[in-house]
């Protein structure tokens, strides 16, 4: 039995006065304030669907929104995706972040062509077999496209069940998601699935706020058990706090006569996985040394900049920029691992967000 079953199957957690009361008030404010006019909720299909809300995961929508019609243009269908190269596909991702959701994108595309016939599979369970979908996005692409009746579970919602049935625990624990997934299931109306999927995620973007919710213009108002505390910042419960740890490192940007700069290709996997980036050497190493081994290139000269720092959701990295010179440039000629970059010609590579902006002053110093 696969983790949606078992939700799914969980004793009721509400109580039998909240049945159809919830859903009904809900709905009524959507039809009135909800949004409905966002660039994804248009022309709706599973695909449309499917790319906003990978992108809307850790992302905000307003960030979002330009990032998605870039990318409905380039690849308006599964199939234009799943054929791309996954270097145009991380290239229209650079600044989005999380590289491995584009990854997972481009994979999942491709299962889709040639497992699934082009078309997107119509079950939770089958949606949750493609590379980079949980139940939760596997539930909105079901109910927004698909009028299946699937409960969802995105941050949005977690906020605003927890607070209205006053859930303790960080929702990230896995014995608080179960209660969650109970409550959202038991929750999710026959009717207007599409609807009340989106209306969830409006109540906990636009009224059930992580701090300063808008208590008095939400449609659960009276029926909130944190409200009824008056403490609604309370829940849901915070994550346990760990220092993250830090990183130093020093990116090499070589720079040739003909005022190119030297790129490598990340490891599929890990931080930036398949993006282009600058070569790393630890702040610790003999600089020139271990650069000649890196890149097989001799320095002719260097700069250190200012470091600045860089966080992820794990930890922090300092970054160490230094400007290099070379004269011979043919002792690099692996062009699946290297790429000479002009700075001044715009480019389709995936870059870092530190390398696009490195690459910025780079090529104002020039």
């Amino acid at each position: 039995m696969n983790n949606a079953q078992r939700m799914t199957k969980a004793p009721s957690l509400i109580s039998p006065s909240f049945d159809s009361s919830f859903s009904d008030k809900v709905l009524t404010w959507f039809d009135e304030h909800g949004r409905k006019h966002l660039p994804w909720q248009q022309g709706i299909t599973p695909y449309r669907v499917w790319i906003s809300e990978i992108m809307l995961q850790q992302t905000q929508v307003a960030t979002v929104i330009p990032y998605f019609q870039t990318f409905m243009e380039r690849f308006p269908v599964v199939s234009d995706l799943a054929n791309a190269e996954q270097d145009d596909v991380l290239h229209l991702w650079s600044g989005l972040g999380y590289y491995s959701r584009a990854r997972n994108l481009h994979k999942a595309a491709q299962m889709v062509i040639n497992q699934f016939d082009g078309e997107f599979p119509r079950s939770v369970e089958q949606l949750m077999e493609l590379p980079g979908i949980g139940q939760s996005t596997a539930g909105a692409i079901a109910s927004i496209s698909m009028g299946i009746q699937a409960p969802i579970l995105d941050g949005n919602v977690k906020r605003v069940l927890a607070r209205y049935n006053a859930v303790p625990g960080w929702p990230g624990k896995s014995s608080v998601a179960k209660e969650l997934w109970a409550i959202a299931d038991e929750l999710m109306p026959k009717e207007r699935v599409a609807d009340y999927t989106q209306v969830m995620m409006d109540l906990g973007a636009m009224i059930c706020t992580r701090t300063k919710p808008s208590c008095m213009l939400c449609p659960l108002e009276q029926d909130c058990e944190a409200h009824r505390r008056g403490e609604e910042t309370l829940y849901p419960g915070s994550k346990p706090k760990k220092d993250k740890p830090e990183r130093s490192v020093r990116m090499l940007m070589v720079v040739n006569k003909h005022g190119e700069v030297l790129l490598e290709k990340r490891p599929a996997t890990g931080i930036w996985g398949g993006l282009w980036s600058f070569p790393e050497i630890q702040v610790d190493d003999e600089l020139e040394t271990e650069a000649g081994r890196i890149t097989k290139l001799e320095l002719n000269g260097y700069e250190e900049w200012d470091s600045f720092r860089h966080t992820f959701s794990h930890y922090h990295l300092d970054i160490v920029p230094v400007k290099a010179f070379v004269e011979n440039t043919s002792a690099v000629n692996d062009g699946d691992r290297w790429h000479w970059f002009q700075p001044d010609v715009p480019s389709e590579l995936g870059l870092a967000a530190p390398v696009s902006k490195l690459l910025k002053k780079i090529k104002q110093s020039l």
